[in-house]
């Protein structure tokens, strides 16, 4: 995987995962984990809703959102997961890398 082209986005994960702790003064470790697993559901939730809308699903609604809110509420999600992998370890990019390479061998064979 080429390192140079997520080191940005780790970077950024990093910052933000460095703002919720610096943020979070009453929550003891574990508890901050949980909840920023947890906050996957909220976020996918987002991203199901945003499909429902788009496809216009709810006759009562009708078409409430476009595909471009999907594609926003999708990358809400991965990184929210990648947040909640940072706070889990500080090796998450490698634990990702490992993970994607696992599961592409396994699928592509």
């Amino acid at each position: 995987m080429d390192h140079t082209t997520l080191d940005p986005i780790w970077d950024a994960v990093d910052r933000l995962h460095t703002w919720l702790n610096d943020n979070n003064t009453t929550r003891p470790r574990e508890e901050e984990l949980l909840l920023r697993v947890l906050k996957l559901s909220e976020e996918v939730g987002e991203a199901a809703r945003a499909v429902v809308g788009a496809t216009g699903q709810n006759p009562r609604k009708g078409v409430t959102h476009r595909w471009e809110d999907v594609e926003s509420e999708l990358s809400d999600v991965i990184i929210t997961a990648m947040v909640a992998l940072r706070t889990l370890t500080p090796n998450a990019a490698a634990v990702l890398e490992g993970r994607v390479g696992a599961v592409a061998a396994r699928s592509l064979g």
